[in-house]
């Protein structure tokens, strides 16, 4: 009897130190890291990754060739959140970071024939027609920053994006990962982008059905109502492209809405452009009611960035003391990986919105004329 509640306790005190190691390596196991393909590896982001010392315009540049390249090798696909934002900011990084990676334009031109290829019945649903837009977005920027002039390549990407236009005048779109593919707004802000960015493209127009298609176009964003403040500053910065899109009113309109959202440190968080209820189909909102900042949340690198580049497009002048707060926010909130910290709006699992997060403060930065010559990596 003694021997076998000997054997009875061994085994409870076994138990206890084997849940205990289970529990203390759970809690110290490394978070996946958030790109990897080959011999790329990007680490998770987190927000206690410390802040670097000084800016590292080389570690920014780093962070956004590796992360698009990782992406597009191992998924495999175009997305609004890492290759597509690559693809519509790094060109007009050119003269600072020199050509952005060829690879990735070539591997647009691939998902082009790809999708072109797809049954017409399947090209309006799911993340196509994002991808159809993000694609000729990204073309045209190239075409505007590095190549100089309309290539037929971006032109042939223009025509099929309309080609999957909805007769109410935006495309096909989920609703589910804001702040990207959230809303049909948004992604008719990207498409007009496209169009108008395109060098020559708007005025070369000659097709009655696609002069038609842009028309519908700005006939949505001027009478369709932005489901939130994050929505109108799109509209805004769309609006510096877009030749009549907005009179002079509106623009100032949306320009003092973007100013009541920056915070007292000058910079800007994307939490406060939108209930959480507004953010898609409303999916997120209990998520973000929960978080421990979700009454104060702080400035992150994804708003910051776009609020001054669209302040800037929008012409706000550089040293206007607001904007000259944002940029010394920018300048001292840069990690040591590179990268600035955005927490997700989705999941607390990976956080992708650190890449667009990361392109966002360098285009801001450029701007203000606050990049330092062109630097040179190893990833191209």
């Amino acid at each position: 009897m003694i021997v076998r509640s000997l054997q009875v306790a061994l085994f409870l005190i076994g138990a206890v130190v084997l849940l205990h190691e289970t529990c203390e390596a759970q809690e110290t196991k490394e978070p996946a890291p958030q790109y990897r393909s080959g011999d790329i590896v990007i680490s998770a982001a987190t927000a206690a990754e410390p802040k670097r010392a000084q800016f590292s315009l080389s570690k920014a540049d780093e962070h956004l060739e590796r992360g698009a390249l990782a992406w597009t090798r191992g998924r495999k696909c175009v997305t609004c959140h890492t290759n597509g934002t690559y693809m519509i900011v790094r060109p007009a990084l050119t003269a600072q970071l020199g050509k952005p990676n060829d690879e990735i334009r070539r591997f647009y031109l691939a998902e082009l024939q790809k999708l072109k290829a797809v049954a017409p019945d399947k090209l309006m649903a799911g993340t196509r027609p994002a991808q159809a837009i993000f694609i000729a977005a990204g073309l045209s920027e190239w075409d505007a920053h590095v190549g100089g002039k309309l290539s037929p390549e971006t032109d042939e990407a223009l025509r099929f994006m309309f080609s999957l236009q909805l007769e109410s005048g935006t495309w096909g779109s989920l609703d589910c990962w804001p702040p990207f593919e959230s809303s049909a707004y948004q992604e008719a802000t990207v498409a007009a982008m496209a169009a108008a960015t395109a060098p020559g493209w708007l005025k070369g127009l000659e097709d009655n059905t696609l002069q038609a298609g842009v028309g519908k176009l700005k006939k949505y964003l001027r009478e369709t109502k932005p489901p939130h403040d994050y929505a109108r500053l799109l509209l805004l910065w769309t609006a510096t492209r877009m030749p009549g899109l907005l009179d002079d009113s509106s623009r100032q309109e949306l320009v003092s809405a973007v100013w009541k959202h920056q915070r007292k440190d000058g910079g800007w968080s994307v939490r406060t452009f939108a209930k959480p209820e507004e953010w898609g189909r409303g999916n997120r909102a209990e998520k973000l009611r929960s978080e421990p900042e979700y009454s104060n949340p702080e400035s992150d690198g994804h708003m910051t960035g776009l609020a001054v580049i669209a302040l800037r497009d929008a012409g706000v002048p550089a040293d206007d003391p607001r904007i000259e707060s944002a940029v010394k926010w920018l300048l001292s909130n840069q990690r040591e990986s590179g990268r600035w910290w955005t927490r997700s709006l989705n999941t607390d699992r990976y956080h992708f919105i650190t890449y667009s997060g990361t392109a966002y403060p360098l285009l801001a930065l450029s701007k203000c004329g606050k990049l330092p010559a062109r630097v040179e990596t190893s990833s191209r």
